[in-house]
């Protein structure tokens, strides 16, 4: 069973900047797609930003569109979110998930139930 496993998540100064890793253990299929979700309280869970399998295609919600970057090393099975110019409304829970799907070589979806292995979350605080 794929296994992930999120860090980097700590406090920053609105303006600032983070890195989030997912790393991926356990049984990794060759190609499988991840997507980054985030949860404040008293919300719903939103799709921030995905990747392909292949890590041709990515996508971002319309909020973080230039100031977040997805991006995979395969030889780590990590995948990262780079997280500049952030804002309080930035603060959540932020989740990373894997869909190990045939098709998630070469597509990767925001809709939670397309993914089935999620992570344990990692705090992020924007804040002065």
């Amino acid at each position: 069973q794929l296994q992930l496993v999120e860090s980097g998540g700590e406090l920053v100064q609105p303006g600032g900047s983070l890195r989030l890793s997912c790393a991926a253990s356990g049984f990794t299929p060759d190609y499988y797609a991840i997507g980054w979700f985030r949860q404040a309280p008293g919300k719903e869970r939103e799709g921030v930003s995905c990747i392909s399998g292949s890590g041709d295609i990515k996508k971002y919600a319309d909020s973080v569109k230039g100031r977040f970057t997805i991006s995979r090393d395969h030889a780590k099975n990590t995948v990262y979110l780079q997280m500049n110019s952030l804002k309080p409304e930035d603060t959540a829970v932020y989740y990373c998930a894997a869909d190990p799907s045939f098709f998630a070589r070469t597509i990767c979806t925001s809709r939670p139930t397309t993914y089935s292995s999620w992570g344990q979350g990692t705090q992020v605080t924007v804040s002065s």
